[in-house]
């Protein structure tokens, strides 16, 4: 009999949430107005120790919109990280800009900071660091090179929430930090997305440019061009209900990390795998839980496709922008291109059991040694 095939990630979503969505279908309110809309911003930037919070449509517009308000446009450049998911490089390109890439840290896969300040120039506008796959970046020299060259930096939290960079809470470090609702992510509300911030002045930006550039006071009068990043009063919903589970959401994936760690220690001690890390500073929010391929056998595709022939579905680290068609620069970044060759993502969801983390676990082996 073949096994039940183990998804990558599951949402959890439960009776609060179908709750909160009835009472917006009932309200009436289920478009970009409504109750939850507030709620949710203030929630979550509580939960982040922000001033302000401000909902969108979905990840890739909190990046664009933050880029947007920070004053970025044609002719600048925004220096990236070149290990991460494309939208990071796109919203820069939304906004006329060029993405400058940066090398990954071996030590957490982020962003570089020996390599950041080197890319900056003087047309440098914004650093966007991100906390990949869960774990923050050394935001503290990060924020130092932005102050001495006067850059804005937007985090690029998508895929951390509830991560901590000493013992502050990721997405409320730098000038803006962005987060993405999507349905495999920490919570999730299908689509969407937040910026957050502790700037008057930022969060009055972000909530204009959201809304087409509608003068909140002068209902239909634009005197700038915006966008419609609007989220719903629906989204809102389960993402109130979201927000009050978030503590225990995040432990889940932690929880499933440390199973990992038990459960492929023998690989680590006989093969050479490498488990994700968590540096003494940081709180790993483990979005994913990744593993690094011993460098001396197949790549992570191979094993990927293997994984999937046992009933596991997995996932190979993003491509380096840097090799991808719309941004190839010629240059080599030679630990990005290796973790990206050898990285995997293992299935991280809610409702993953031991039993089931232990069968990922003989099947990884199974597909090292074929």
């Amino acid at each position: 009999m073949t096994p039940h095939r183990i998804p990558l990630a599951r949402p959890d979503l439960g009776p609060a949430e179908v709750a909160n969505v009835l009472d917006a279908i009932n309200s009436g309110w289920i478009s970009s107005l409504g109750a939850y809309i507030p709620r949710f911003e203030t929630g979550l930037a509580a939960f982040c120790a922000a001033r302000f919070g401000v909902a969108v449509m979905n990840g890739t517009a909190a990046l664009h919109l933050a880029l947007a308000a920070a004053g970025v446009g044609p002719d600048d450049e925004v220096v990236v990280p070149t290990l991460t998911f494309v939208a990071t490089a796109n919203a820069v390109r939304y906004c006329g800009a060029r993405p400058v890439f940066v090398e990954a840290d071996r030590t957490h896969w982020g962003l570089d900071v020996r390599d950041l300040e080197a890319r900056v120039t003087d047309r440098t506008r914004a650093i966007v660091p991100v906390h990949l796959y869960g774990h923050p970046c050394d935001m503290d020299a990060v924020l130092a090179v932005a102050r001495r060259r006067n850059l804005v930096v937007i985090e690029d939290a998508a895929e951390a929430l509830g991560a901590e960079y000493r013992g502050r809470r990721v997405g409320a470090l730098g000038h803006v930090g962005c987060f993405s609702f999507y349905g495999n992510k920490i919570i999730t509300t299908g689509e969407g997305g937040m910026c957050l911030t502790d700037d008057p002045a930022l969060r009055e930006r972000l909530a204009l440019l959201r809304d087409h550039g509608m003068d909140a006071k002068r209902r239909y009068w634009h005197e700038v061009v915006g966008f419609n990043y609007r989220m719903t009063n629906l989204q809102a919903a389960v993402g109130v209900a979201q927000v009050e589970r978030l503590p225990q959401l995040v432990e889940a994936r932690r929880r499933v990390a440390g199973w990992y760690a038990e459960s492929l220690a023998d690989l680590v001690r006989r093969r050479g795998l490498g488990l994700q890390p968590e540096l003494p500073w940081a709180k790993n929010a483990f979005w994913l839980s990744s593993v690094l391929l011993p460098p001396d056998g197949a790549g992570a595709a191979e094993i990927v496709a293997r994984l999937a022939d046992a009933g596991v579905e997995s996932r190979p680290f993003f491509h380096p922008m840097h090799t991808l068609p719309p941004y190839a620069t010629g240059e080599r970044f030679p630990v990005a291109e290796d973790l990206a060759a050898r990285g995997v993502n293992l299935p991280s969801g809610y409702g993953l059991t031991r039993d089931a983390v232990e069968r990922v676990a003989r099947a990884l082996a199974h597909a090292l040694e074929a």
